[in-house]
């Protein structure tokens, strides 16, 4: 069976949000992969060393670098582990998770060309970003969506909705974790007993921001923290409409566990997220600055149980086609050579 070194940020032991490497390592090996991973440092000068030794140390041993690939200052991992991999003539996969990495296409063509078309492959987990890359140029991609075990995610109908929120997400301001807080205060004005629960690890100071904004307002807001897949998704039972307020996003999990779940969805229409749900069909979608437009979104679905319930049925099957047990074929075509 083939070794991989997968290469990303491996701080969910460390109190950080899980990522890919978090989630797809273990489930590669239990596929019979041999899988290592590199790193778990917090510090990002000790993280990127590490990365870059780890390759270095099994440049005769590894078969594939998996390199996990976003658009911002994490960008600049991928794009020195990438040419650590050439020189040493390692073939390396991509894993594409940045939001912006649209953005980095325009902005640096050389530099996007050297680290892209060099790879062996490219994995986009959304339509979104597999047309992007289609439309700059690169061949080699393939969609691989991200993936859940649905057994996992109990259906739950729900036959009368009511002002009970959800937002799960680190707190970043990418995510715009405030915006679900300033929805619940008008939407208080008309449903009194409305309150919002906020599940996630703190990023960025957008947490300090939104616990003082409740505090300040006096909003019935929990928020809870990092907690398990298990507890948020034990959680989830005592809620009835989920937020995603995002303004930068490629197909968030979170979502497909809500799909799963039978949680409508009222979500910002950034990315790849149009990608993932369609308006009216399996969810709401808004502006990225419509805060009004997700209040009239949350009135709509607590007053209209009928377009509820159809959200919520055409979601879940949306969502059986994120399960493990499908999209492992996937994987398993792309390290085993059947790529195309």
């Amino acid at each position: 069976m083939k070794k991989l070194l997968y290469i990303g940020n491996e701080l969910e032991n460390r109190g950080g949000a899980p990522t890919s490497i978090d989630k797809l390592s273990p489930l590669l090996r239990n596929e019979g992969f041999e899988v290592k991973t590199s790193s778990s440092h917090k510090n990002q000068v000790l993280r990127l060393s590490d990365m870059l030794t780890s390759i270095i140390k099994n440049k005769a041993w590894v078969d594939y670098v998996l390199i996990d690939t976003y658009s911002t200052r994490n960008f600049w991992f991928a794009v020195l582990t990438a040419q650590l991999c050439r020189n040493l003539q390692i073939d390396y996969i991509l894993l594409l998770h940045g939001g912006e990495l649209p953005l980095r296409l325009k902005k640096d063509p050389q530099l996007s060309a050297s680290l892209f078309k060099n790879a062996k492959m490219n994995i986009a987990p959304s339509r979104y970003l597999f047309d992007i890359f289609q439309k700059a140029g690169y061949a080699n991609l393939k969609y691989i969506p991200n993936s859940i075990f649905l057994k996992d995610y109990p259906f739950k109908p729900r036959k009368v909705l009511k002002p009970k929120l959800l937002w799960v997400r680190a707190f970043a301001e990418i995510y715009n974790p405030i915006l679900a807080l300033q929805v619940l205060e008008k939407l208080l004005k008309e449903f009194p007993a409305a309150e919002l629960c906020m599940v996630g690890p703190e990023k960025d100071d957008s947490y300090k921001e939104c616990v003082n904004y409740a505090k300040k307002n006096k909003l019935p807001v929990k928020f809870t923290g990092k907690l398990s897949k298990s507890e948020w998704i034990a959680l989830s039972e005592g809620y009835d409409i989920f937020l995603n307020t995002t303004n930068v996003d490629n197909t968030p999990v979170s979502l497909i566990e809500a799909m799963a779940l039978g949680l409508p969805i009222v979500s910002t229409t950034v990315g790849g997220i149009p990608y993932l749900l369609r308006n009216e069909e399996t969810g709401i979608l808004v502006p990225s600055d419509g805060e009004s437009a997700m209040l009239s979104a949350i009135k709509e679905l607590l007053i209209n149980q009928d377009l509820s319930k159809k959200l919520c049925r055409n979601a879940r099957r949306q969502a059986e086609k994120f399960d493990w047990e499908i999209v492992k074929k996937d994987w398993k075509d792309v390290f085993l050579g059947r790529l195309y």
